[in-house]
Protein backbone atom coordinates (compact mmCIF):
# COMPACT_ATOMS: atom_id res chain seq x y z
CA UNK A 1 0.00 0.00 0.00
CA UNK A 2 1.43 3.47 -1.02
CA UNK A 3 -0.30 6.98 -0.41
CA UNK A 4 -3.78 6.23 -2.05
CA UNK A 5 -3.25 3.46 -3.98
CA UNK A 6 -3.66 -0.32 -2.62
CA UNK A 7 -1.89 -3.28 -4.66
CA UNK A 8 -4.29 -6.71 -4.05
CA UNK A 9 -1.56 -9.16 -5.72
CA UNK A 10 -2.87 -13.15 -6.55
CA UNK A 11 0.25 -15.58 -5.43
CA UNK A 12 0.18 -19.16 -6.60
CA UNK A 13 2.12 -18.75 -9.72
CA UNK A 14 2.80 -22.51 -9.55
CA UNK A 15 -0.48 -23.23 -10.25
CA UNK A 16 -1.13 -19.96 -12.72
CA UNK A 17 -3.41 -18.51 -9.70
CA UNK A 18 -5.99 -21.00 -9.97
CA UNK A 19 -9.03 -20.13 -7.79
CA UNK A 20 -10.62 -21.56 -5.14
CA UNK A 21 -13.48 -20.40 -2.50
CA UNK A 22 -10.77 -19.83 0.14
CA UNK A 23 -9.52 -17.23 -2.33
CA UNK A 24 -12.67 -15.41 -2.81
CA UNK A 25 -13.24 -15.20 1.01
CA UNK A 26 -9.80 -13.58 1.46
CA UNK A 27 -10.86 -10.77 -1.74
CA UNK A 28 -14.04 -10.31 0.16
CA UNK A 29 -12.03 -9.43 3.18
CA UNK A 30 -9.98 -7.22 1.52
CA UNK A 31 -12.67 -5.08 0.09
CA UNK A 32 -14.28 -4.67 3.84
CA UNK A 33 -10.94 -4.02 5.39
CA UNK A 34 -9.38 -1.40 2.55
CA UNK A 35 -8.77 1.79 4.32
CA UNK A 36 -10.96 5.09 3.88
CA UNK A 37 -8.20 6.82 2.36
CA UNK A 38 -7.65 4.81 -0.68
CA UNK A 39 -8.40 5.72 -3.83
CA UNK A 40 -7.10 3.59 -6.66
CA UNK A 41 -6.86 -0.37 -6.42
CA UNK A 42 -4.36 -2.12 -8.58
CA UNK A 43 -5.41 -5.91 -8.72
CA UNK A 44 -2.15 -7.75 -10.41
CA UNK A 45 -0.63 -11.25 -9.98
CA UNK A 46 2.75 -13.48 -9.77
CA UNK A 47 3.98 -15.91 -12.75
CA UNK A 48 2.94 -16.11 -16.14
CA UNK A 49 -0.85 -15.73 -15.85
CA UNK A 50 -3.36 -13.51 -14.30
CA UNK A 51 -5.24 -16.37 -13.39
CA UNK A 52 -6.46 -19.59 -15.30
CA UNK A 53 -10.03 -19.88 -13.76
CA UNK A 54 -11.20 -21.92 -10.96
CA UNK A 55 -9.12 -25.17 -9.63
CA UNK A 56 -9.78 -27.91 -11.45
CA UNK A 57 -10.72 -30.25 -8.07
CA UNK A 58 -13.58 -28.01 -7.81
CA UNK A 59 -15.24 -29.64 -11.00
CA UNK A 60 -14.55 -33.71 -9.10
CA UNK A 61 -16.69 -35.85 -6.94
CA UNK A 62 -14.20 -34.90 -4.24
CA UNK A 63 -14.20 -31.20 -4.77
CA UNK A 64 -11.42 -29.09 -3.18
CA UNK A 65 -10.03 -29.96 0.02
CA UNK A 66 -11.52 -28.41 2.96
CA UNK A 67 -14.59 -26.79 0.59
CA UNK A 68 -17.88 -28.11 -0.54
CA UNK A 69 -18.16 -29.71 -3.56
CA UNK A 70 -19.86 -27.17 -6.24
CA UNK A 71 -22.14 -30.44 -7.22
CA UNK A 72 -23.99 -30.61 -3.87
CA UNK A 73 -24.99 -27.03 -4.33
CA UNK A 74 -27.99 -27.49 -6.40
CA UNK A 75 -29.50 -29.72 -3.95
CA UNK A 76 -28.57 -27.56 -1.09
CA UNK A 77 -30.90 -25.63 0.43
CA UNK A 78 -28.66 -22.36 1.20
CA UNK A 79 -26.83 -22.22 -2.64
CA UNK A 80 -28.05 -19.30 -3.51
CA UNK A 81 -26.32 -18.01 -0.53
CA UNK A 82 -23.29 -19.74 -0.92
CA UNK A 83 -23.02 -18.18 -4.52
CA UNK A 84 -23.99 -14.76 -3.34
CA UNK A 85 -20.75 -15.49 -1.07
CA UNK A 86 -18.71 -16.37 -3.75
CA UNK A 87 -19.52 -13.45 -5.63
CA UNK A 88 -18.94 -10.99 -2.85
CA UNK A 89 -14.84 -11.03 -4.07
CA UNK A 90 -16.02 -9.89 -7.39
CA UNK A 91 -18.41 -7.00 -6.91
CA UNK A 92 -16.59 -4.49 -4.42
CA UNK A 93 -13.88 -3.40 -6.94
CA UNK A 94 -16.48 -1.37 -8.53
CA UNK A 95 -17.58 0.22 -5.19
CA UNK A 96 -18.05 4.35 -5.99
CA UNK A 97 -14.93 5.30 -2.97
CA UNK A 98 -12.14 4.07 -5.69
CA UNK A 99 -11.37 3.25 -9.09
CA UNK A 100 -10.49 -0.15 -9.80
CA UNK A 101 -7.52 -1.85 -12.13
CA UNK A 102 -7.03 -5.09 -13.00
CA UNK A 103 -3.35 -5.96 -14.25
CA UNK A 104 -3.37 -8.60 -16.47
CA UNK A 105 -0.44 -11.34 -18.05
CA UNK A 106 -1.11 -13.91 -19.55
CA UNK A 107 -4.04 -16.65 -19.29
CA UNK A 108 -7.33 -14.46 -17.87
CA UNK A 109 -9.84 -18.01 -17.82
CA UNK A 110 -13.92 -18.35 -15.80
CA UNK A 111 -13.26 -16.80 -13.13
CA UNK A 112 -9.90 -15.22 -14.45
CA UNK A 113 -11.58 -13.40 -16.92
CA UNK A 114 -14.95 -12.61 -14.51
CA UNK A 115 -12.30 -11.05 -11.41
CA UNK A 116 -10.65 -8.73 -14.38
CA UNK A 117 -14.04 -7.68 -15.66
CA UNK A 118 -15.21 -7.08 -11.84
CA UNK A 119 -12.77 -3.75 -11.87
CA UNK A 120 -13.11 -0.81 -13.61
CA UNK A 121 -10.16 -0.74 -15.71
CA UNK A 122 -8.03 -3.22 -17.30
CA UNK A 123 -4.58 -2.85 -18.57
CA UNK A 124 -2.85 -5.54 -20.46
CA UNK A 125 0.16 -7.15 -21.34
CA UNK A 126 0.43 -7.74 -25.17
CA UNK A 127 0.07 -11.49 -24.20
CA UNK A 128 -2.78 -11.40 -22.58
CA UNK A 129 -5.64 -14.29 -23.61
CA UNK A 130 -9.27 -13.93 -22.02
CA UNK A 131 -11.66 -16.65 -22.03
CA UNK A 132 -15.31 -17.91 -20.83
CA UNK A 133 -15.18 -21.36 -20.70
CA UNK A 134 -18.46 -21.84 -18.82
CA UNK A 135 -21.08 -22.74 -20.83
CA UNK A 136 -18.78 -25.19 -22.43
CA UNK A 137 -18.25 -27.64 -19.39
CA UNK A 138 -21.85 -27.12 -19.28
CA UNK A 139 -22.21 -23.96 -16.49
CA UNK A 140 -22.74 -20.30 -17.10
CA UNK A 141 -20.29 -17.91 -15.37
CA UNK A 142 -21.89 -16.77 -12.25
CA UNK A 143 -19.06 -14.42 -10.30
CA UNK A 144 -20.94 -11.21 -11.61
CA UNK A 145 -19.17 -10.85 -15.00
CA UNK A 146 -21.73 -11.19 -17.22
CA UNK A 147 -23.02 -7.72 -16.50
CA UNK A 148 -19.68 -5.92 -17.09
CA UNK A 149 -18.96 -7.71 -19.91
CA UNK A 150 -22.25 -7.04 -21.60
CA UNK A 151 -21.95 -3.33 -21.03
CA UNK A 152 -18.58 -3.57 -22.44
CA UNK A 153 -18.91 -5.68 -25.62
CA UNK A 154 -22.68 -5.44 -25.90
CA UNK A 155 -24.86 -8.46 -26.03
CA UNK A 156 -24.35 -10.31 -29.16
CA UNK A 157 -20.37 -9.97 -28.26
CA UNK A 158 -20.85 -11.09 -24.98
CA UNK A 159 -22.83 -14.47 -26.25
CA UNK A 160 -20.77 -15.23 -28.84
CA UNK A 161 -17.53 -15.08 -26.53
CA UNK A 162 -19.18 -16.50 -23.91
CA UNK A 163 -21.12 -19.40 -25.88
CA UNK A 164 -17.93 -20.25 -28.15
CA UNK A 165 -15.52 -20.49 -25.08
CA UNK A 166 -12.62 -18.79 -27.52
CA UNK A 167 -9.65 -16.71 -26.79
CA UNK A 168 -9.65 -13.10 -26.84
CA UNK A 169 -6.01 -11.61 -27.07
CA UNK A 170 -4.66 -7.83 -26.67
CA UNK A 171 -5.63 -6.20 -29.45
CA UNK A 172 -9.10 -7.72 -29.92
CA UNK A 173 -9.82 -6.87 -26.14
CA UNK A 174 -8.72 -3.40 -26.69
CA UNK A 175 -10.63 -3.23 -30.06
CA UNK A 176 -14.14 -4.08 -28.49
CA UNK A 177 -13.55 -2.37 -25.55
CA UNK A 178 -12.76 -5.19 -23.08
CA UNK A 179 -9.29 -3.73 -22.21
CA UNK A 180 -8.21 0.31 -21.69
CA UNK A 181 -4.79 -0.41 -23.01
CA UNK A 182 -2.02 -2.98 -24.30
CA UNK A 183 1.01 -2.76 -23.45
CA UNK A 184 4.24 -5.20 -23.82
CA UNK A 185 4.62 -7.38 -21.21
CA UNK A 186 7.97 -5.35 -19.42
CA UNK A 187 5.68 -2.45 -19.59
CA UNK A 188 2.62 -4.03 -17.76
CA UNK A 189 3.29 -2.25 -14.30
CA UNK A 190 4.75 0.81 -15.37
CA UNK A 191 1.63 1.47 -17.51
CA UNK A 192 -0.91 0.49 -14.49
CA UNK A 193 1.07 2.86 -12.30
CA UNK A 194 0.91 5.65 -14.65
CA UNK A 195 -2.93 5.23 -15.05
CA UNK A 196 -3.61 4.93 -11.47
CA UNK A 197 -0.74 8.51 -10.99
CA UNK A 198 -3.47 10.07 -13.31
CA UNK A 199 -6.69 9.23 -11.64
CA UNK A 200 -5.19 10.15 -7.96
CA UNK A 201 -4.48 13.51 -10.00
CA UNK A 202 -7.80 14.21 -10.06
CA UNK A 203 -9.90 15.97 -7.22
CA UNK A 204 -11.40 12.75 -5.37
CA UNK A 205 -14.83 13.91 -4.60
CA UNK A 206 -14.68 15.07 -8.63
CA UNK A 207 -13.95 11.49 -9.50
CA UNK A 208 -16.23 9.73 -7.34
CA UNK A 209 -19.24 11.77 -8.79
CA UNK A 210 -18.02 11.31 -12.21
CA UNK A 211 -17.60 7.29 -11.61
CA UNK A 212 -21.22 7.31 -10.37
CA UNK A 213 -22.48 9.49 -13.33
CA UNK A 214 -21.01 7.12 -15.90
CA UNK A 215 -22.56 3.63 -13.89
CA UNK A 216 -25.47 5.08 -13.55
CA UNK A 217 -25.75 6.45 -17.46
CA UNK A 218 -26.25 2.64 -18.22
CA UNK A 219 -29.47 2.37 -17.08
CA UNK A 220 -31.13 6.21 -16.82
CA UNK A 221 -32.72 7.36 -19.66
CA UNK A 222 -31.33 10.61 -21.21
CA UNK A 223 -33.34 13.07 -19.47
CA UNK A 224 -32.96 11.20 -16.12
CA UNK A 225 -29.17 11.09 -16.98
CA UNK A 226 -29.31 14.75 -17.85
CA UNK A 227 -30.99 15.86 -14.34
CA UNK A 228 -28.44 13.43 -12.45
CA UNK A 229 -25.16 15.45 -14.34
CA UNK A 230 -26.99 18.64 -12.82
CA UNK A 231 -27.75 17.73 -9.12
CA UNK A 232 -24.37 16.46 -9.81
CA UNK A 233 -22.62 19.51 -10.73
CA UNK A 234 -24.95 21.41 -7.82
CA UNK A 235 -22.94 19.03 -5.33
CA UNK A 236 -19.56 19.54 -6.98
CA UNK A 237 -19.98 23.92 -6.87
CA UNK A 238 -21.88 23.30 -3.39
CA UNK A 239 -18.78 21.71 -2.15
CA UNK A 240 -16.15 24.18 -3.41
CA UNK A 241 -17.68 27.48 -2.76
CA UNK A 242 -17.66 25.77 0.88
CA UNK A 243 -21.39 25.62 1.17
CA UNK A 244 -21.28 21.39 1.01
CA UNK A 245 -22.08 19.70 4.94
Amino acid sequence: MADATATVTLCRPERRNAQSPALWRALAAVGRALPGDIRVVLLRAEGVSFSAGLDRAAFTPEGIPGERPLIELARAADGDAVIAGYQEAFTWWRRPDLVSIAVVQGHAVGAGFQLALGCDLRVCAEDVQFAMRETSLGLVPDLAGTKPLVDLVGPARALEICGTGRWVGAEEAVRIGLANLAVPAGDLDAAAADLAAALLAAPRNALVETKALLQGAVDRGYDDQRAAERAAQLRRLADLSGLGD
